[in-house]
Protein backbone atom coordinates (compact mmCIF):
# COMPACT_ATOMS: atom_id res chain seq x y z
CA UNK A 1 0.00 0.00 0.00
CA UNK A 2 1.51 3.49 -1.26
CA UNK A 3 1.20 5.95 2.09
CA UNK A 4 2.75 9.13 0.73
CA UNK A 5 3.25 10.88 -2.58
CA UNK A 6 7.07 10.21 -2.25
CA UNK A 7 6.78 6.49 -2.31
CA UNK A 8 4.01 7.07 -5.39
CA UNK A 9 6.60 8.87 -7.44
CA UNK A 10 9.30 5.55 -6.51
CA UNK A 11 6.50 3.06 -7.60
CA UNK A 12 6.29 4.89 -11.01
CA UNK A 13 9.56 4.89 -11.71
CA UNK A 14 9.93 0.81 -10.75
CA UNK A 15 7.00 0.14 -13.28
CA UNK A 16 8.08 -2.01 -16.20
CA UNK A 17 5.16 -1.96 -18.28
CA UNK A 18 2.08 -0.21 -18.62
CA UNK A 19 -0.56 -0.89 -16.34
CA UNK A 20 -4.59 -0.33 -17.69
CA UNK A 21 -5.77 2.49 -15.74
CA UNK A 22 -9.12 3.17 -15.13
CA UNK A 23 -8.77 6.94 -13.86
CA UNK A 24 -12.19 8.21 -12.66
CA UNK A 25 -12.41 12.05 -13.81
CA UNK A 26 -15.12 14.94 -12.39
CA UNK A 27 -13.69 17.10 -14.85
CA UNK A 28 -11.81 18.16 -17.47
CA UNK A 29 -9.29 20.96 -15.26
CA UNK A 30 -8.79 18.28 -12.92
CA UNK A 31 -8.06 15.61 -15.31
CA UNK A 32 -5.10 17.89 -17.52
CA UNK A 33 -2.37 17.87 -14.87
CA UNK A 34 -3.14 14.13 -13.71
CA UNK A 35 -3.59 12.65 -17.29
CA UNK A 36 0.04 14.66 -18.30
CA UNK A 37 1.49 13.38 -15.66
CA UNK A 38 -0.08 9.69 -15.41
CA UNK A 39 -0.08 8.76 -19.69
CA UNK A 40 3.77 8.09 -19.63
CA UNK A 41 3.25 5.34 -17.13
CA UNK A 42 -0.05 3.59 -17.71
CA UNK A 43 -2.26 3.39 -20.62
CA UNK A 44 -5.06 5.88 -19.11
CA UNK A 45 -9.28 5.05 -19.93
CA UNK A 46 -11.31 8.20 -18.33
CA UNK A 47 -14.10 7.32 -16.52
CA UNK A 48 -16.60 10.21 -16.23
CA UNK A 49 -19.31 9.07 -13.41
CA UNK A 50 -20.43 11.99 -11.78
CA UNK A 51 -24.03 11.88 -10.05
CA UNK A 52 -24.19 14.73 -8.25
CA UNK A 53 -23.27 17.35 -11.03
CA UNK A 54 -26.25 20.21 -11.39
CA UNK A 55 -27.97 20.17 -13.81
CA UNK A 56 -27.86 17.89 -16.44
CA UNK A 57 -26.68 20.92 -18.76
CA UNK A 58 -23.71 21.27 -16.37
CA UNK A 59 -22.87 17.44 -16.52
CA UNK A 60 -23.55 17.40 -20.07
CA UNK A 61 -20.82 20.34 -20.62
CA UNK A 62 -18.15 19.26 -18.18
CA UNK A 63 -18.38 15.40 -20.07
CA UNK A 64 -18.07 17.26 -23.82
CA UNK A 65 -14.81 19.38 -21.90
CA UNK A 66 -13.67 16.04 -20.71
CA UNK A 67 -13.90 14.47 -24.26
CA UNK A 68 -12.45 17.29 -25.94
CA UNK A 69 -9.30 17.86 -23.72
CA UNK A 70 -8.07 14.13 -24.17
CA UNK A 71 -8.48 14.12 -28.00
CA UNK A 72 -6.30 17.08 -27.69
CA UNK A 73 -3.65 15.04 -25.57
CA UNK A 74 -3.46 11.65 -26.83
CA UNK A 75 -6.11 10.07 -28.92
CA UNK A 76 -5.50 7.13 -27.45
CA UNK A 77 -6.80 8.11 -24.33
CA UNK A 78 -10.31 6.72 -24.52
CA UNK A 79 -13.45 8.12 -22.55
CA UNK A 80 -16.07 6.70 -21.12
CA UNK A 81 -19.33 8.76 -20.02
CA UNK A 82 -21.55 7.01 -17.34
CA UNK A 83 -25.19 7.64 -17.11
CA UNK A 84 -26.29 10.18 -15.06
CA UNK A 85 -28.37 9.13 -12.21
CA UNK A 86 -28.92 12.21 -9.85
CA UNK A 87 -30.86 9.40 -7.43
CA UNK A 88 -28.04 7.79 -6.59
CA UNK A 89 -26.55 10.96 -5.29
CA UNK A 90 -29.66 12.06 -3.55
CA UNK A 91 -29.66 8.53 -2.17
CA UNK A 92 -25.73 8.75 -1.34
CA UNK A 93 -25.99 11.88 0.84
CA UNK A 94 -29.80 11.59 2.38
CA UNK A 95 -29.77 13.34 6.14
CA UNK A 96 -26.79 14.92 5.22
CA UNK A 97 -27.50 17.30 2.63
CA UNK A 98 -27.24 21.03 4.62
CA UNK A 99 -24.41 19.91 6.26
CA UNK A 100 -21.42 22.33 3.98
CA UNK A 101 -18.49 21.68 1.54
CA UNK A 102 -15.91 19.64 2.75
CA UNK A 103 -18.32 17.59 5.54
CA UNK A 104 -19.55 13.97 5.38
CA UNK A 105 -21.75 14.71 2.39
CA UNK A 106 -18.38 15.04 0.08
CA UNK A 107 -17.44 12.30 2.05
CA UNK A 108 -20.40 9.81 0.74
CA UNK A 109 -19.91 11.55 -2.81
CA UNK A 110 -16.08 10.22 -2.95
CA UNK A 111 -17.53 6.97 -2.18
CA UNK A 112 -20.38 6.72 -4.82
CA UNK A 113 -18.00 7.82 -7.53
CA UNK A 114 -15.00 5.81 -6.62
CA UNK A 115 -16.86 2.92 -5.92
CA UNK A 116 -19.00 2.65 -9.54
CA UNK A 117 -15.09 3.23 -11.03
CA UNK A 118 -13.92 0.45 -9.06
CA UNK A 119 -17.03 -2.13 -10.02
CA UNK A 120 -16.30 -0.88 -13.34
CA UNK A 121 -12.65 -1.70 -13.48
CA UNK A 122 -13.23 -4.91 -12.14
CA UNK A 123 -15.69 -5.82 -14.44
CA UNK A 124 -13.78 -4.95 -17.70
CA UNK A 125 -10.03 -6.10 -16.21
CA UNK A 126 -8.36 -3.00 -15.38
CA UNK A 127 -4.96 -3.04 -13.15
CA UNK A 128 -5.94 -0.09 -11.86
CA UNK A 129 -8.39 2.44 -10.59
CA UNK A 130 -8.11 5.82 -9.12
CA UNK A 131 -9.33 9.23 -9.52
CA UNK A 132 -8.29 13.04 -10.42
CA UNK A 133 -10.30 14.94 -7.34
CA UNK A 134 -7.02 14.92 -5.26
CA UNK A 135 -5.78 17.63 -7.51
CA UNK A 136 -8.38 19.77 -5.35
CA UNK A 137 -7.71 21.92 -2.77
CA UNK A 138 -10.81 21.99 -1.75
CA UNK A 139 -10.92 17.81 -1.81
CA UNK A 140 -9.65 15.67 1.38
CA UNK A 141 -6.86 13.47 -0.48
CA UNK A 142 -6.78 11.47 2.89
CA UNK A 143 -10.68 10.64 2.80
CA UNK A 144 -10.09 9.89 -1.19
CA UNK A 145 -7.22 7.47 -0.20
CA UNK A 146 -8.89 5.90 2.55
CA UNK A 147 -12.06 4.85 0.34
CA UNK A 148 -9.67 3.86 -2.23
CA UNK A 149 -7.85 1.58 -0.47
CA UNK A 150 -11.28 0.10 1.18
CA UNK A 151 -12.75 0.03 -2.11
CA UNK A 152 -9.54 -2.34 -3.11
CA UNK A 153 -10.30 -4.84 -0.53
CA UNK A 154 -13.69 -4.69 -1.07
CA UNK A 155 -13.45 -5.67 -4.62
CA UNK A 156 -9.84 -7.03 -5.07
CA UNK A 157 -9.52 -4.20 -7.41
CA UNK A 158 -5.94 -2.35 -6.89
CA UNK A 159 -6.49 1.15 -6.36
CA UNK A 160 -3.57 3.76 -7.28
CA UNK A 161 -2.40 5.93 -4.57
CA UNK A 162 -3.98 9.87 -5.43
CA UNK A 163 -2.90 13.38 -4.06
CA UNK A 164 -2.33 15.15 -7.16
CA UNK A 165 -2.34 18.83 -5.82
CA UNK A 166 1.27 17.66 -4.91
CA UNK A 167 3.99 19.14 -6.79
CA UNK A 168 1.80 22.31 -7.38
CA UNK A 169 -0.54 20.01 -9.61
CA UNK A 170 -3.37 22.30 -8.88
CA UNK A 171 -1.80 25.62 -10.24
CA UNK A 172 -0.47 23.50 -13.31
CA UNK A 173 -3.98 22.11 -14.06
CA UNK A 174 -5.32 25.98 -14.02
CA UNK A 175 -2.22 27.08 -16.60
CA UNK A 176 -3.41 23.90 -18.72
CA UNK A 177 -7.25 25.04 -18.90
CA UNK A 178 -5.81 28.20 -20.34
CA UNK A 179 -3.65 26.99 -22.56
CA UNK A 180 -6.42 24.61 -24.00
CA UNK A 181 -9.53 26.68 -23.90
CA UNK A 182 -11.22 24.48 -21.15
CA UNK A 183 -14.11 25.45 -19.23
CA UNK A 184 -13.91 25.72 -15.91
CA UNK A 185 -16.75 25.61 -13.02
CA UNK A 186 -16.88 28.34 -10.30
CA UNK A 187 -18.71 25.77 -7.61
CA UNK A 188 -17.74 21.64 -6.85
CA UNK A 189 -20.61 20.80 -8.86
CA UNK A 190 -23.59 19.24 -6.56
CA UNK A 191 -27.02 21.61 -6.69
CA UNK A 192 -25.81 22.50 -3.18
CA UNK A 193 -22.28 23.05 -3.74
CA UNK A 194 -23.85 25.34 -6.42
CA UNK A 195 -26.61 27.02 -3.64
CA UNK A 196 -23.77 28.10 -1.22
CA UNK A 197 -22.15 29.82 -4.09
CA UNK A 198 -24.53 31.65 -4.59
CA UNK A 199 -25.44 32.72 -0.69
CA UNK A 200 -21.59 33.93 -0.79
CA UNK A 201 -22.06 36.24 -3.86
Amino acid sequence: MIENYTDFKKFLSQLKYKPKLLLHSCCAPCSSHTILLLKEYFDITIYYTNDNIYPFEEFDLRAKEQIKFAKNIDDNIKVIIAPYVSKDYDDAIIGKENLGERSVRCYNCYLLRLEKTCKYAKENNFDFFSTTLSISPYKNSEWINKIGYELEKKYNMPYLYSNFKKEEGYKDSIKLSLQYGLYRQDYCGCKYSLEERRQKE
